[in-house]
């Protein structure tokens, strides 16, 4: 594999929003222009999100209330799934419901357990514009539902209830990079 075609090798890695932050409680525009301007925010976010060990990033996460997210995640069988989605809708989201630790790199060292379904389906486009539709299971649905919230404005913490949120809201407070 070329050096060049490693998504992120030749990208910045960008700041992080962190909970609290107005960018990632309001629902991202929708990409119109499809250019290098783009194509240099994807790989800057998949620079970004190697550099943070993430499995996913959306761009509102680096600031860009934009909708475009990547990816670089394990389905529950160890299949790699590595990509981007432009302009994504979570078109299924079915199955089981399964509660499982889920983290955020805005909420940096913490997690709590979250339903989300096991399976769920996106689709939007490409970096040229072209479809794309993206089946995950396991932990992968559970990441490709997780951008799609982050760009619609939501966090997991939003989806966490009782105690549990309670404990991680407790836990961000006192992190101190939220403030």
């Amino acid at each position: 594999m070329r050096h060049g075609s490693i998504p992120g090798a030749r990208g910045r890695v960008l700041p992080l929003s962190l909970l609290g932050d107005p960018v990632l409680h309001t629902r991202c525009e929708d990409i119109e222009e499809f250019g290098p301007q783009l194509a240099r925010l994807v790989e800057d976010m998949f620079a970004t999100m190697y550099a943070a060990q993430g499995v996913g990033l959306a761009a509102n996460q680096v600031g860009e209330s934009l909708r475009v997210f990547v990816y670089d995640c394990p389905d529950d069988d160890d299949v790699r799934h590595v990509g981007h989605v432009v302009n994504p809708r979570l078109v299924a989201a079915d199955g089981v419901v399964l509660r499982g630790p889920e983290g955020c790199l805005s909420l940096p060292g913490l997690e709590a357990g979250t339903e989300r379904f096991d399976h769920a389906v996106v689709e939007g486009v490409s970096l040229d514009g072209t479809p794309v539709r993206v089946h995950g299971s396991g932990w992968f649905a559970r990441c490709l539902q997780h951008e799609c919230d982050h760009l619609d404005g939501g966090l997991y913490v939003d989806r966490v209830t009782g105690w549990r949120r309670r404990k991680v809201l407790w836990q961000a407070g006192r992190a101190g990079w939220g403030r």
